[in-house]
């Protein structure tokens, strides 16, 4: 394409995974990221480094709550695709940080919404997340499900983000679909998250902190599983569904160009299971530290697909066992361990 596809949060784990997929498939692709300081910034640039350079990407540092500069990057391209993966992310920080999380995933948020109502975007494909899910118990998670309890400011500002995507598909005929993204993992993964906290605490010999004494459940997603479901929906664009009545109201579709799907790959996995795996693929035993379950925490997620694969045919194709190892391989020879 002539075009580009402006890829928000590029510098990201998933972001970067996204436009490195686009890119190698021939797609210009411009990047955008504040870098911010959320966790190590290294890491981000790194990530940006490991991109092609031979003119298909192009970086943009920037804010998304710089309004202007963002509409000025809008006026300048006329984006047909957006896929927007920028956010404040961490459950954990939202409770000590709310307005961080106001400030990025919904003042952000409208800034891109507005990009794409005034500059003819054909397509917005955002970030959700399995948080909104929040005190939901029934497994495995549906799109059809209400969720309307989330239990951290984070959940809830990725609820608002769903519903903000709706009125603009409502109302200005935006087509937007929205990602539910399960506990993502994998090569370049974000530091902040257990998979590379388990593998720097082995390593260093520091204890593995294990919140709900390791029996929390987690639908472990495999990055290029979560790339492969992006990659298949970015050229799936929403219509209005006709069977959407509002006597009976379908949490999962609507009369408007909109949509939401979870990203999961079907299989709810204990932590102290996961971390038997690194400690096998490292080669070398965990000190196990025991904790209370966290604020904003949800004890269980897992992912009901069956409406992706009807969408795309998507299936996950990454065992646990295979994703941990590659992801150990991965974190020795960034760490050069």
């Amino acid at each position: 394409m002539a075009e580009p596809v402006l890829v928000t949060g590029a510098a990201g784990f998933i972001g970067f995974h996204v436009a490195k997929r686009l890119v190698e498939g021939g797609q210009r692709v411009v990047g955008l990221d504040n870098l911010n300081a959320y966790y190590d910034p290294a890491v981000k640039r790194d990530r940006l480094a490991a991109l092609p350079k031979d003119g298909r990407f192009t970086f943009e540092q920037l804010d998304l709550g710089d309004r202007a500069a963002l509409a000025g990057l809008f006026e300048r391209h006329r984006f047909p695709l957006v896929i927007h993966l920028a956010a404040q992310a961490g459950v954990r920080y939202s409770v000590d940080n709310p307005p961080a999380y106001a400030d990025a995933n919904l003042s952000g948020f409208t800034n891109v919404l507005e990009g794409c109502r005034q500059h003819g975007c054909r397509h917005l494909v955002y970030a959700s997340s399995s948080s909104v899910y929040g005190a939901n118990t029934r497994l495995p998670f549906r799109t059809s499900d209400n969720v309307d309890h989330p239990l951290s400011f984070y959940a809830a500002t990725k609820k608002a983000n769903e519903l903000m995507a709706h009125t603009y598909a409502h109302v200005f005929g935006l087509p937007t679909t929205g990602l539910r993204f399960f506990t993502a993992y994998g090569p370049w993964g974000r530091p902040d998250m257990a998979m590379w906290l388990f593998a720097k605490a082995i390593f260093a010999g520091e204890p593995v902190r294990l919140f709900k004494d390791g029996r929390m459940r987690r639908d472990y997603t495999y990055i290029d599983d979560v790339v492969d479901a992006i990659a298949g929906l970015v050229g799936h664009i929403p219509a209005p569904d006709p069977t959407w009545s509002g006597d009976a109201p379908n949490p999962a579709t609507s009369p408007a160009p909109w949509r939401v799907y979870n990203i999961g790959n079907t299989t709810a996995l204990e932590t102290s299971y996961v971390l038997g795996l690194l400690e096998e693929a490292i080669g070398r035993k965990a000190v196990r530290e025991a904790l209370p379950m966290q604020a904003g925490d949800v004890p269980d997620t897992c992912a009901d697909i069956s409406d992706l694969t009807a969408a795309i045919g998507f299936r996950p194709k990454t065992a646990i066992e295979d994703g941990v190892e590659r992801f150990v391989a991965w974190f020795r020879d960034y760490h050069r361990l």
